[in-house]
């Protein structure tokens, strides 16, 4: 449904003042927390621009403040060990499937379909088509789905990657389980892979390219 307007944006300084709301609202979404009051933020806002006044002295502020960002951290905790404890679920399970082999490193790898090739090297660059997946089997990335082979340096790739690339030969097919330490760890990657997940993949190896 369209945005109904409740203010006139007809004149120059309407539209600019428009934009400094938008941009006041997009710098609240990136600090958006579980009950953020919209009517009092306008409110501070008014105060401030017409009386320069606030009703909280930094006394009354400062604790909230510090109040929010300890329940921001006791919830992103929680998300990060519930993430842990899922991944370890899953890599504990997994590994017990008769056709699972895990390595020293903890990646663990199925082969579905097997190759005669040559094996890349630690330098190589590769072209593969992938499917990877969350462990509920959410799709996050698929050079499948896109139609369109992927291809870049071993080296270049997270550290399960790295690592089943050189074990596998042109042809091959694994489906490859990585904890988090073997995918993108503590960190991330972006809003696409949060902290601390484990990844599955399907790995076709089509060529090697040096």
């Amino acid at each position: 449904m369209p945005l109904q307007p409740e203010v006139e944006l007809t004149t120059d300084e309407q539209k600019v003042s428009y934009g400094f709301g938008l941009q006041f609202g997009d710098q609240l979404l990136r600090n958006d927390f579980p009950g953020l009051d919209l009517a009092a933020v306008m409110a501070g806002l008014q105060h401030w621009y017409n009386e320069r006044q606030s009703l909280l002295a930094d006394g009354e502020l400062n604790p909230s403040y510090d109040a929010i960002k300890a329940k921001q951290e006791a919830v992103a905790a929680e998300l990060v060990a519930k993430r842990e404890a899922l991944a370890a679920q899953f890599m504990q399970a997994n590994a017990q499937r008769p056709a699972v082999s895990t390595t020293a490193s903890g990646l663990q790898y199925e082969v579905l379909e097997a190759g005669e090739g040559a094996s890349p090297g630690p330098r190589s660059n590769v072209v593969t088509h992938y499917h990877g997946t969350f462990v509920d089997g959410t799709v996050f990335d698929s050079s499948v789905d896109r139609g369109e082979p992927a291809r870049f340096g071993v080296h270049e790739v997270i550290p399960g990657w790295t690592e089943a690339l050189q074990l596998m030969r042109i042809g091959d097919k694994w489906r490859i389980a990585c904890p988090p330490a073997l995918a993108y760890g503590a960190q991330g990657a972006g809003d696409a892979i949060p902290p601390n997940t484990a990844l599955v993949f399907e790995i076709h190896l089509l060529g090697i390219e040096e």
